[in-house]
């Protein structure tokens, strides 16, 4: 699959209070880090990773605890870190689709209610943004290619083209209003 290195963080946090170890984890989940043990997590080698994870073993010891930043090439099993480092991707990207399902069917309420307003489309507009934002986030981190990244761009792309149907009946709802 890729014979890329990784950055590999071995860490340990005190027991209390679990807040801590519950940073740790929301910083390593929103890096893209795949765990391949208890405290130890692996990301594609890059030069925004190891700032993240740099930034994170110093944020570590601040708290107490103790951390490693490593260079680790896999000897083997390489194809197994790859594929769970692509089902965390693909698990967001899930969670897109999702959110693309229930914003088209809001608009197909919306539609079917007849709320062609300006308010609604605004509401709308925003939804779509929020959406976007988080797909690129995910990109960002989505190193590797995983396999749902398409189906995702592609089912945000048609919520841009629903909400561009959705607002040209606001307009039209406007002149003939």
């Amino acid at each position: 699959m890729t014979g890329g290195a990784w950055l590999m963080l071995v860490y340990r946090v005190p027991g209390e209070p679990t807040r801590l170890r519950a940073t740790v984890w929301r910083r390593l989940k929103a890096a893209g880090a795949v765990y391949l043990a208890n405290s130890v997590a692996v990301l594609p080698e890059s030069a925004d990773s190891e700032r993240t994870l740099r930034k994170l073993r110093a944020e570590i010891e601040g708290m107490g605890g103790t951390a490693q930043l490593l260079r680790a090439e896999a000897l083997a099993g390489q194809d197994e870190v790859v594929a769970a480092f692509n089902a965390a991707r693909d698990a967001e990207y899930d969670e897109v689709l999702s959110r693309c399902e229930d914003f088209q069917a809001e608009l197909d309420k919306e539609s079917e209610a007849g709320k062609f307003t300006y308010a609604e489309l605004e509401e709308n507009e925003e939804d779509l943004a929020k959406l976007r934002r988080w797909l690129d986030k995910i990109r960002v981190r989505d190193t590797l290619a995983a396999p749902r990244g398409a189906d995702a761009v592609e089912a945000v792309e048609r919520c841009a083209r629903s909400l561009d149907s959705f607002a040209e009946r606001v307009y039209a709802a406007e002149v003939n209003g």
